[in-house]
């Protein structure tokens, strides 16, 4: 397995650099997007969550930028896959542009052969956000730090194991839950989900025990309403988004378990450099809108760095080999 990865991430490196970058670099074939026709933000995931509010906020400006109709399409399942299947199989004109994280993207394939995508099917065309990741878990658990979770993990593990639920099976929201049960010693039950509104449903239910989830807005509403509550976020240090929030590792139990998640928007490979271009252009002009950034910050989420396109090829690669480690620390087997 361990060799699988090596050679799989070596040839994904090299095919990364070489088709991301050099496409980037090409002359331009004065392509432009198409006269006329819709463009669609497709998501991943169900209305109502982290991905589906990014999209939403950025949508109208887009649609002012480029001058044409832009729509968000929802299609969650298969851990991003099907909406990935969508973008593939439109031509490469632009037209669709996946709002995508590592998740989708670079961990799912990894973990699980049936999805027929892979990282060097898409070119990354701009970052949107950087999101703190939080620990929820449903009002009525007995445990409200990440001391007192670990502790009741450990002790649960010998009776009934706690769940956690995820938004599909390799996602980064399971890994982080795999890597905390390998960490504190303890052993839990996955629930997968097709995206964050229907778990987090299902934890004020209380069907789920807790579950990593990049934080929202709404997530607060359900903390306001007595809904679930919050045990901690997966920052290094408490973010300026959330500061009352404690890190996981404030206590005594938990050290070195540091994570965030980027999202960002991409482009079926081989669409015409001019294209990802015009793209890019809008992008980063709609990023920089006030009105835009004062949405996604008062979602608790940091707008992402400006990128030039080459930058945003280079970050992807690296990210690849990241989660690729990931994988493998964490020894989740390729199905």
């Amino acid at each position: 397995m361990k060799a699988f990865f090596t050679r799989v991430f070596q040839c994904l490196a090299l095919i990364l650099f070489v088709g991301l970058v050099g496409g980037v670099l090409a002359h331009a074939a004065h392509a432009q997007l198409p006269r006329d026709g819709t463009l669609a933000i497709m998501v991943p995931y169900p209305a109502g969550g982290a991905s589906d509010i990014i999209a939403r906020t950025v949508s109208a400006s887009l649609a002012e930028k480029l001058g044409r109709p832009v729509v968000v399409e929802n299609l969650g399942g298969a851990s991003g896959a099907i909406a990935a299947r969508k973008v593939l199989n439109a031509p490469a004109n632009g037209l669709y542009l996946y709002q995508g994280t590592p998740n989708e993207l670079i961990l799912s394939p990894l973990v699980n052969s049936a999805l027929k995508i892979s990282p060097d099917d898409f070119q990354l065309v701009q970052l949107n956000t950087y999101t703190p990741i939080v620990l929820v878990a449903r009002a009525t658990l007995s445990a409200n730090t990440t001391d007192e979770l670990i502790t009741l993990a450990r002790q649960s593990s010998k009776t009934q194991p706690l769940n956690y639920g995820s938004v599909g099976p390799g996602s980064l929201y399971h890994l982080l839950a795999e890597r905390l049960g390998q960490t504190i010693g303890a052993t839990m039950t996955h629930v997968p989900y097709k995206g964050g509104a229907p778990l987090l449903q299902d934890m004020a239910g209380d069907n789920v025990d807790f579950a990593f989830l990049p934080y929202y807005a709404a997530i607060d509403g359900m903390v306001a309403a007595g809904r679930i509550k919050i045990i901690g976020q997966a920052s290094a240090t408490r973010a300026q988004t959330l500061p009352n929030i404690p890190t996981m590792t404030e206590g005594k139990l938990l050290k070195n378990f540091y994570f965030t998640v980027w999202g960002g928007y991409l482009v079926k490979k081989g669409t015409p450099p001019a294209v990802q271009t015009q793209l890019f252009n809008a992008l980063q002009a709609v990023m920089a809108e006030p009105k835009v950034r004062e949405t996604l910050v008062a979602n608790s989420m940091i707008v992402g760095k400006p990128m030039t396109l080459e930058e945003a090829a280079k970050f992807y690669v690296n990210e690849a080999l990241v989660y690729q480690k990931l994988v493998k620390d964490v020894g989740i087997q390729r199905q």
